[in-house]
């Protein structure tokens, strides 16, 4: 393998926002959750104090700072808590609602299954031309995602061949793994692979992934920012990228490529 992930021995990828065109569909789902729960919650207003007065909404900076990467009720305490909100933080069985942290976190989830079935989820192109280089060359893969859907996504994007091994929010909870900035999913995933986080790269679009990757000691880190923000790839960097690309077709560098 040339470019960039010459002297990898095994690459490990985010799922949502770096494999899958599916961090979108994330954040418009957490967008109409938070956006609910402001308009109704009493201290949430802005100037009225009142359910259902003036309001902050949730925005893609905030979906990007607080929520991005992690499992699904560690963003929605982040998101509250950063506008000064202190809810009970439930049980993972509490149903949609606004009483608790997981009754936010529920009606996303449900939101977000909505979405889904109405729009599906894609492939980015170069994500899918860099994986197909990777598998011809015979460098392990793995997908990681704070996600339980991770596994049906990746299998309806037709991606399963291409990755040796999936680590997501179902094996995270039941293995106990704690989410990111936490580098527990990638240590597992490189496990499975059987090479040393230090021969191995981590390919992020979040803050908190790349974080995880750093802090997991991995031999190069590399942050996918598609947003293009006036801060985020520096952003990016600050938490631990080595280098910053828009698309992973830029790590392909002289490997072959097999459409």
């Amino acid at each position: 393998m040339k470019g960039p992930l010459h002297g990898s021995r095994a690459v490990v990828c985010d799922t949502d926002g770096v494999l899958l065109d599916s961090a979108r569909l994330h954040a418009a789902a957490w967008k109409e959750a938070f956006d609910a729960f402001l308009g109704a919650f009493p201290g949430a207003a802005e100037t009225t104090g009142r359910p259902g007065g003036p309001f902050r909404p949730f925005t893609a900076e905030d979906y990007r700072l607080y929520v991005d990467g992690k499992a699904r009720l560690d963003g929605a305490a982040a998101f509250l808590a950063s506008r000064g909100i202190d809810l009970p933080p439930g049980v993972p069985g509490d149903p949609p609602g606004h009483g608790s942290v997981a009754a936010v976190a529920a009606r996303k989830e449900e939101l977000f299954a909505g979405r889904l079935r109405t729009h599906g989820v894609g492939v980015w192109p170069g994500t899918l031309r860099l994986l197909r280089a990777l598998y011809g060359d015979g460098v392990p893969c793995a997908a990681v995602s704070a996600s339980r859907h991770a596994r049906d996504l990746l299998a309806a994007g037709g991606l399963t061949e291409l990755l040796r091994t999936v680590v997501d929010g179902a094996e995270a909870a039941r293995l106990g793994l704690p989410g990111k900035p936490d580098p527990a999913l990638f240590l597992e995933a490189a496990a499975r692979l059987d090479v040393p986080p230090r021969r191995t790269a981590v390919v992020e679009d979040a803050l908190a992934g790349v974080e995880a990757g750093r802090r997991g000691g991995f031999g190069l880190v590399v942050g996918v920012d598609r947003t293009a923000g006036p801060t985020s790839a520096a952003d990016l960097r600050d938490h631990g990228a080595d280098l910053v690309v828009a698309d992973l077709a830029e790590l392909l560098g002289g490997a072959r490529e097999e459409e």
